[in-house]
């Protein structure tokens, strides 16, 4: 099998854990149960909606929350202190790199990295902002909305079925 095929093989189908919106800067996360994603104005509630760019959403996996926490020598990282979109199980998001994948009703497509910024030190305490190098999930943007649940499935969609 060549590269080519394994970047788009990827059998394992991702779960939406938890979403949060960012009502407005510097503001505490709103926590939901459903959100709408709208293509070009990303999710409904959150400061980035209207806004067409590269980040109207933020993902980052649940397994890194774990990571990060470790390296601080503590719980899982509480998913609101990250400042992301939505929390997903079960998949890679960097294998979804260059790809669109459905979350929910919505399809979505990876525009980069989440870095982490220097809000990781004021939420996670010392070292928040090194525990979450590496960690800080994936930027995407939406291309067909739709409802995004708690518990949908991620999954990558193949190049031919991509829009």
């Amino acid at each position: 099998m060549i590269i080519k095929e394994l970047i788009h093989s990827l059998p394992q189908i991702g779960k939406v854990e938890w979403i949060g919106l960012r009502p407005a800067s510097r503001t505490s996360l709103l926590e939901v149960e459903a959100v709408e994603a709208q293509t070009d104005n990303g999710l409904t509630g959150d400061r980035y909606a209207g806004q067409n760019g590269k980040r109207q959403v933020t993902l980052i996996q649940a397994e890194h929350l774990v990571a990060a926490g470790s390296i601080l020598q503590r719980e899982p990282i509480n998913p609101q202190l990250t400042r992301r979109n939505i929390v997903v199980s079960g998949i890679n998001l960097l294998a979804l790199k260059d790809q669109q994948f459905r979350i929910g009703e919505a399809i979505l497509e990876m525009t980069g990295k989440c870095f982490p910024c220097q809000r990781m030190e004021e939420n996670l305490g010392p070292g928040g902002y090194n525990a979450m190098r590496g960690h800080g999930g994936i930027t995407a943007r939406v291309i067909k909305g739709g409802a995004i649940n708690l518990g949908d499935e991620v999954a990558l969609i193949l190049p031919e079925k991509q829009l």
